[in-house]
């Protein structure tokens, strides 16, 4: 098999584990947000777009998680999630989308932010050290070094593909050198027969 499958399928299974890990861990949490009292449908958002929520007073909730506040919020399970509802850990296929993006680490930071405001910060860095360590510094840097390598075998087979034909072609050359010099030897002797 060849080695840029092999790593793609490592990385593959690497995305697979931390998933199924996610799906145990954060399935359902990234829903709870903090809606108005006054009418349900309205969403309290605290900056651009809502965060989850974990419980309704501070004695309910883990440390660390997103309280609303009590007197104009109630925290409800009816949100849809974060980037509507695409980062989430409730399906495989959303759990594996998820990982991906905190293996190439283009917003993990926020999906942090996210899980510790739905169930707190005090073991969500289980999950998400490990995850950053072997994906991005060790599962990345793998296939940065496979595809390194196929480069230059590549370049090596280009190389000996040039020496090939400029062998050939100065072969090509040398034999029908010979060849005319042998013609116009002949000739050459045929005219001094001749004369």
């Amino acid at each position: 098999m060849a080695p840029l499958l092999q790593i793609g399928l490592l990385v593959l299974f690497a995305i697979v584990i931390f998933a199924i890990i996610g799906l145990e861990f954060y399935s359902g949490t990234l829903h709870k947000t903090c809606y108005s009292i006054k009418d349900i449908s309205v969403i309290i958002k605290e900056g651009e777009m809502p965060s989850p929520c974990s419980a309704d007073n501070k004695n309910d909730a883990p440390p660390g998680s997103h309280v609303c506040d009590a007197n104009v919020s109630t925290c409800m399970d009816h949100w849809e999630g974060p980037n509507s509802g695409i980062t989430s850990f409730d399906n495989i296929g959303f759990a594996m989308l998820t990982v991906f993006q905190c293996i190439t680490m283009e917003g993990w930071t926020a999906i942090l932010y996210w899980t510790n405001d739905a169930i707190g910060n005090r073991y969500n860095w289980i999950y998400f050290i490990p995850l950053i360590i072997l994906g991005s510094f060790f599962m990345l840097n793998l296939v940065l070094g496979v595809l390194s390598g196929e480069f230059s075998n590549e370049r090596a087979r280009v190389e000996r593909r040039a020496a090939y034909r400029k062998a050939k072609s100065k072969r090509l050359f040398t034999t029908a050198f010979s060849s005319y010099l042998k013609w116009i030897t002949q000739a050459g002797l045929q005219l001094t027969d001749v004369a």
